[in-house]
């Protein structure tokens, strides 16, 4: 039986979860798997954490070194987070021609061009399952289920965060702050949960996964990013009277025009399969040429499901011989001949509030006409104060330009016939 020796740098949620599952499942993986999965060392300065997990006294390496210097480890499992130490770390094991399993979305995200070019050079593995989604496979189905197919488009609701609190605020009508706090009290939300929020967490995850689904490199940078923070419960409630459910989505499609990538609030189709995903739950929706549409559902996070990610890549790593690497050009930057389309198409729901009286409205649509903006339906809502003149007036656009509608609100403005309260995608 083979056997294998590895080391996990940090044991923090996943790093904890990741040694108790390799501990514990050490002889199911030995009967199942045909390999023996050895942890020899464990890096963490926080002995506390060490003794709660029972780490054995021969196991605690006194630095990274001492790790990357021991024969008897073929793979380094990272899970400290971030781009610092963290990159420090990947970057000495795989120059030692140890094979690297990692959780970290950001460093992925932002260097896996520079860490594939040393795992290459030093003819290792760098393995990153549990960047995306959490315990949901979804890297392994795009580089071993649907490699068959063109992946033309995906959508995702990849953080659970940020899913929970718009779950909350569309079932128990509480406004962001209060339902912030609750996951924050649940451990779902950091105490700074800015990478969360604002969506620099789920821009890191499409950036990795659009780059596998359509075999070009799609840095971070190129993805339009808005978070949930100017979300109002007033809209989601709206919302829900058209039809509709409201989700951070991590949008990527991929057509003869370019490549369109973007994360923001979005209304989809309350029969939509993604509609139905709440809570801390995530999934990702990916439609192909051949195999038409699939989406794939699970927890995103936590000790455990992001631990089975990990574990998975170790075995995988550990029983095939071949190591695959990326299937598109790994560079910093994308390539010169792939167009990232910023006026990107598709559907908006608009609230106003405007002054109740004749010919506004009027005017308000000659607005939208002006820019090519084609409505499909305008609905004007009670006044909020019996002794206010001012009305919501929420309108649906047909599939329309991204840049027709920033022009259309930035004129609306200006003309001062209406306060634009909020604009949100619509998806169908």
């Amino acid at each position: 039986m083979k056997r294998v020796g590895v080391a996990i740098l940090g044991l923090g949620v996943v790093g904890g979860g990741t040694y108790k599952t390799l501990v514990d499942h050490r002889e199911f993986y030995q009967k199942t798997q045909n390999v023996d999965i050895v942890v020899e060392s464990v890096l963490d300065k926080n002995t506390a954490r060490l003794k709660e997990l029972g780490v054995p006294e021969e196991c605690i390496a006194g630095s990274i070194a001492e790790v990357v210097a021991n024969p008897a480890i073929d793979i380094v499992i990272e899970t400290i987070g971030g781009v610092g130490v963290a990159k420090e770390f990947v970057m000495m094991a795989l120059k030692e021609g140890k094979t690297v399993v990692t959780a970290n979305k950001e460093m992925i995200s932002k260097c896996s061009h520079e860490l594939e070019r040393i795992a290459r050079r030093n003819s290792c593995g760098l393995y990153y399952e549990a960047s995306c989604v959490g315990g949901v496979p979804i890297i392994r189905t795009l580089l071993d289920g649907v490699q068959a197919n063109h992946i033309t488009e995906m959508m995702g609701i990849v953080n659970g965060t940020t899913n929970y609190i718009l779950t909350k605020m569309a079932q128990d009508g509480a406004d962001y702050q209060t339902a912030l706090k609750e996951a924050q009290a649940l451990g779902y939300a950091e105490f700074d949960p800015t990478n969360d929020v604002e969506a620099f967490d789920s821009t890191y995850k499409l950036s990795i996964l659009s780059s596998m689904a359509f075999h070009t490199k799609v840095p971070y940078t190129k993805v339009h990013r808005e978070g949930i923070t100017t979300v109002d419960a007033k809209d989601i409630a709206i919302g829900k009277e058209f039809g509709y459910a409201l989700k951070l989505l991590a949008i990527g499609k991929n057509s003869a025009d370019g490549v369109e990538v973007r994360v923001h609030p979005t209304f989809i189709p309350a029969e939509h399969p993604l509609a139905s995903v709440n809570d801390a739950y995530n999934a990702v929706y990916l439609r192909g040429d051949a195999l038409d549409d699939i989406m794939l559902y699970g927890k995103g996070a936590g000790a455990f499901p992001t631990a089975s990610a990990v574990v998975s890549d170790v075995i995988y790593a550990a029983t095939h011989s071949e190591i695959k690497y990326s299937t598109f050009k790994n560079n910093a930057t994308a390539d010169s001949n792939v167009k990232f389309i910023s006026d990107f198409s598709t559907a908006y729901y608009i609230r106003l509030s405007v002054v109740d009286k004749a010919g506004v409205l009027a005017k308000i649509c000659s607005v939208f006409s002006k820019y090519g903006i084609s409505i499909v339906e305008i609905a004007q809502k009670g006044r909020e104060c019996e002794n206010s003149d001012v009305v919501p007036l929420v309108i649906i656009t047909h599939k329309t330009k991204e840049n027709a509608i920033r022009n259309a609100v930035a004129k609306l403005k200006v003309s001062e016939l209406a306060t634009v309260e909020s604009v949100i995608r619509v998806e169908a």
